[in-house]
């Protein structure tokens, strides 16, 4: 996910999407825990997809106030 692909989403959106994020990375790290984690990179771009949503919907609220 790029940043301007997160900017471009509405605020209950990026919500959503960071809701399954957080369930992605965890299911992750139950995959890695087991051995079974196929993917190592995935953990590493679903954090930084986190991180780029959890920016955009600080900066919009930083705007708003």
């Amino acid at each position: 996910m790029k940043a301007q692909d997160v900017r471009a989403k509405t605020d209950d959106e990026l919500r959503d999407d960071l809701l399954a994020l957080k369930r992605e990375t965890f299911n992750l790290r139950f995959q890695g825990a087991t051995g079974q984690l196929e993917n190592t990179a995935r953990m590493r771009q679903a954090r930084r997809d986190i991180a780029r949503i959890k920016t955009v919907l600080a900066s919009r609220a930083g705007a708003a106030s």
